[in-house]
């Protein structure tokens, strides 16, 4: 009598690992789309903190941009320029101060574009911050308040 599998065997374990991956794959985007808004969270509080420095060591002055300003500042407040927002790759965070000249500005907002790849930020003279695009899902930090929702 022969061992071996038959082709019927065969077929109905191709399918049934292919189930299995069809169900999985989802799962992992799932996962790095959340690994990605926890990077930009941490990233974010501790641009928040840069910042924050910056205008201790400032006399009470928030940057008008934040890679020249924090990377130039003295005392040294972060080494290199900042990083990559994960929604986007190639490009930073964004930064909007209350005001023009950023020397007067009270609020600031950092923000990332978030997993729609869409989202933008803005902050009032009142300190609230509001997202620019309907349906966008930016993720922020301010030294303000938050009128919107966090994902």
């Amino acid at each position: 009598m022969k061992r071996g599998f038959t082709i019927i065997e065969l077929l109905i374990v191709i399918a049934v690992i292919a189930i299995l991956i069809g169900i999985a794959l989802p799962r992992f985007r799932g996962m790095q789309e959340e690994g990605n808004i926890a990077k930009a969270k941490g990233e974010l509080r501790t641009l928040q903190t840069a910042v924050e420095s910056y205008y201790i060591h400032n006399n009470n002055a928030y940057p008008a941009d934040i890679d020249a300003a924090l990377t130039g500042a003295t005392p040294n407040i972060i080494g290199a320029v900042s990083p990559d927002d994960p929604f986007n790759g190639t490009n930073k965070y964004g930064y909007a101060v209350n005001s023009m000249p950023p020397a007067t500005a009270n609020y600031y907002v950092i923000y990332s574009v978030g997993p729609a790849g869409n989202g933008a930020a803005t902050v009032n003279t009142s300190g609230v911050v509001s997202e620019g695009t309907t349906g966008a899902s930016c993720i922020y930090v301010t030294n303000g308040s938050s009128k919107d929702v966090q994902p």
